[in-house]
């Protein structure tokens, strides 16, 4: 048996291929996994390091002007597809979570007659996704999309690392204690609460100068753990204030954290949801808009507020952090809605390709 699965460039479109794969290994210990990406992104990293094998094709991206990387375009999908063709031959289905390297996978699926899925994560699809909509793949979301193809798509949450879903088991019977213990771990002895600031995989430059800009003040009240990114500079650590370049054990971090200030990629919210009391998301201002739309599920259970990163200064987190933290104490127990993610997904790859 042959699974194939795409997903590349962000832990967004990695880790929930990552979770699939675990959960289908379970049920079929010798199944062969190939797992599509380029030679650029974190999945020479993540994938390697999970134990599977990492295939690659050239990077193609959708060209948003007339430029000379447009017009090769097309020659780059050209190459794309003909190795993807090469990857889905004898896979029994295919999975892709969007992204680079996702819509060449899909056509060659479509043109192998292999039955292909694509997992949407967030609230407004990428290009890559509604590409694979449009050849006829199974459509499964993380949470209900509410125009277009993915509409009528099979919710079937988001997949989680599994460092979250086993946080999260061990966690369920005595959130308070567990809570408790995650800040013990960190080394955390004050009774302030503690505020988890992050910007993503390669950090916030805005969100860390807001944060070097209101530092003094927030101590006053607060402990501050703050990955910065690896790519920025780390601040001096003060008496409260933990910086960091990443932080390799976000469950502990999550469970540990009173609030949450980052951005609101799909896995963020997603994690957040299962593991956070209360965010403050700032939604990258690029893309599709889909960060904007990410966190809807978490702003109407009333465990998150969003603010553009336009508005977004030191002035406007010093006046918000009150109500914020307020907010925060009525939650105790994180949310479970993510936990089956990856074996429903597992569920919907047999039901489509007809897998006993």
């Amino acid at each position: 048996m042959k699974i194939v699965l795409a997903g590349a460039g962000t832990a967004g479109h990695i880790e929930p291929a990552l979770a699939v794969a675990d959960e289908w290994r379970k049920e079929f210990p010798k199944c062969e996994f190939e797992f599509v990406g380029t030679t650029a992104g974190l999945e020479n990293v993540l994938v390697t390091t999970a134990g599977y094998k990492l295939s690659t094709i050239p990077k193609v991206t959708m060209p948003r002007s007339l430029s000379l990387a447009g017009l090769l375009a097309p020659f780059r999908f050209a190459q794309a597809l003909s190795r993807s063709l090469q990857l889905v031959n004898g896979a029994d289905c295919v999975i892709g979570f969007g992204g680079y390297v996702s819509a060449p996978t899909y056509l060659a699926a479509a043109l192998r007659r292999v039955p292909f899925v694509v997992h949407e994560a967030n609230a407004i699809p990428g290009w890559a996704n509604r590409f694979g909509a449009l050849l006829g793949g199974a459509l499964a979301v993380g949470k209900p999309v509410k125009a277009g193809k993915f509409r009528k798509a099979e919710v079937v949450g988001l997949p989680l690392k599994s460092a979250i879903s086993a946080a999260m088991d061990s966690a369920k019977s005595d959130w308070p204690t567990a809570r408790r213990s995650a800040k013990a771990k960190l080394g955390l002895k004050s009774d302030k609460p503690l505020l988890l600031v992050m910007g993503g995989s390669q950090g916030s430059a805005a969100i860390n100068s807001v944060i070097a800009n209101s530092l003094t003040q927030l101590l006053t009240d607060f402990e501050v753990i703050h990955s910065v990114g690896g790519k920025n500079q780390l601040p001096p650590a003060t008496a409260g204030y933990q910086p960091v370049s990443y932080i390799e054990d976000m469950a502990t971090a999550y469970l540990a954290a009173d609030l949450i200030i980052g951005r609101s990629g799909a896995i963020t919210c997603a994690e957040v949801n299962a593991l956070g009391k209360y965010a403050i998301f700032v939604p990258l201002a690029i893309g599709n808009g889909e960060q904007s739309r990410n966190a809807d599920f978490l702003v109407e259970q009333g465990r998150a507020l969003v603010v553009p990163q336009s508005e977004l200064n030191a002035q406007w987190l010093l006046k918000n952090l009150a109500s914020a933290v307020s907010k925060s104490q009525e939650f105790t127990a994180g949310n479970e809605s993510d936990r089956a993610a990856a074996a429903n997904i597992v569920k919907l790859m047999r039901r489509h390709a007809r897998i006993d």
